[in-house]
């Protein structure tokens, strides 16, 4: 059985242990690199996450090339394995990206977390010098790998992996992750001191998870779709789609925060509501708030069919997405 007629859950299995398998060889090991701050870049790294960014990367790299491979003759078209070829690098580095935000969001001076993914959060375990190395490790790992791979001379290949570089790097720098994490933080300082904020409202809190969370998932996407060479229309369609997407999901974790459990979340929940931050849940109650995450599911697919690229596995990404208990 193919890799396209697979069920999703084993779609997501089999392609989730590639990139386990690739960021074993991309990350930096003894001796070249200190085993502590190794052990502990390898602690969260390796802690069991959904690869959700990651899988997007892949799933929008395989969906543009389909994409292309309609309209250029057979012996032009990319094939499976140059796809993973391409895309691979990136889907391993927006993971690396993606855990050293997890680590320092959990530090004391930041969330202030001791349980992610179902284990005591890294500074717990290593201190919190070390987690703070290891994150600042694996951002710059990540860039690292971006810039060295895929070791492609390509002309076409070398444009598309600046690219990329600077898609990512917006997403995770003071324009991205950054800056959506200092809105949060001050938020949560406002809530401490005085309450909830009485002006953050709708348009705040979609600037601020637009930032925080939707830059990285924009990013992933969009890396796939450059990777795999996609046209300028397929990679703004790409895009918007994963901008929706990355809606829906901010969404839906502030759903689960306040409906789901500790041992099936794998962190704390109901943590945000106790801190005072600002959610949807708080600020447009449950139903609406689902509501908006199915709003945002449609609006995903409807920008993928306005210039044919089949949804495949981004339509069942995004139905994922909505309906996930995690």
């Amino acid at each position: 059985m193919t890799a396209a007629l697979l069920p999703l859950k084993d779609y997501l299995r089999s392609h989730g242990q590639r990139v386990d398998d690739a960021l074993e060889r991309f990350l930096p090991a003894p001796p070249a690199c200190p085993t502590p701050v190794s052990d502990a870049m390898r602690y969260s790294l390796f802690a069991g996450g959904k690869r959700f960014r990651p899988l997007l990367v892949l799933a929008a790299a395989e969906a543009v090339a389909a994409h292309a491979a309609l309209q250029q003759p057979p012996d032009h078209a990319i094939s499976p394995d140059d796809v993973w070829r391409l895309a691979l690098p990136a889907a391993c580095a927006i993971e690396m990206i993606h855990t050293y935000s997890l680590i320092h969001d959990d530090l004391p001076a930041m969330d202030d977390d001791t349980l992610r993914r179902g284990r005591p959060t890294l500074h717990v375990v290593h201190g919190e010098g070390m987690a703070i190395l290891a994150g600042d490790g694996l951002l710059t790992e990540a860039f690292a790998l971006l810039a060295r791979e895929p070791a492609d001379g390509r002309p076409a290949v070398l444009l598309r992996r600046m690219r990329t570089i600077f898609e990512i790097a917006t997403a995770a720098g003071a324009l991205g992750m950054v800056g959506g994490q200092a809105i949060d933080l001050e938020a949560a300082e406002a809530a401490e001191r005085e309450g909830r904020n009485p002006d953050f409202g709708m348009d705040a809190l979609q600037r601020m998870h637009a930032t925080k969370t939707g830059a990285l998932i924009r990013a992933s996407a969009v890396s796939g779709a450059i990777m795999a060479g996609g046209t300028e229309a397929a990679v703004e369609a790409i895009a918007e789609y994963a901008v929706h997407l990355g809606l829906a999901f901010q969404i839906v974790d502030d759903i689960l925060d306040v409906e789901g459990a500790t041992e099936d979340l794998g962190k704390t929940a109901g943590k945000d509501a106790a801190a005072g931050k600002p959610t949807y849940p708080a600020l447009v109650g449950l139903e609406h708030s689902r509501q908006l995450a199915q709003q945002a599911f449609d609006d995903g697919l409807r920008a993928l069919e306005r210039v044919g690229i089949a949804p495949g596995r981004l339509h069942e990404i995004a139905g994922w997405v909505v309906t996930r208990k995690k």
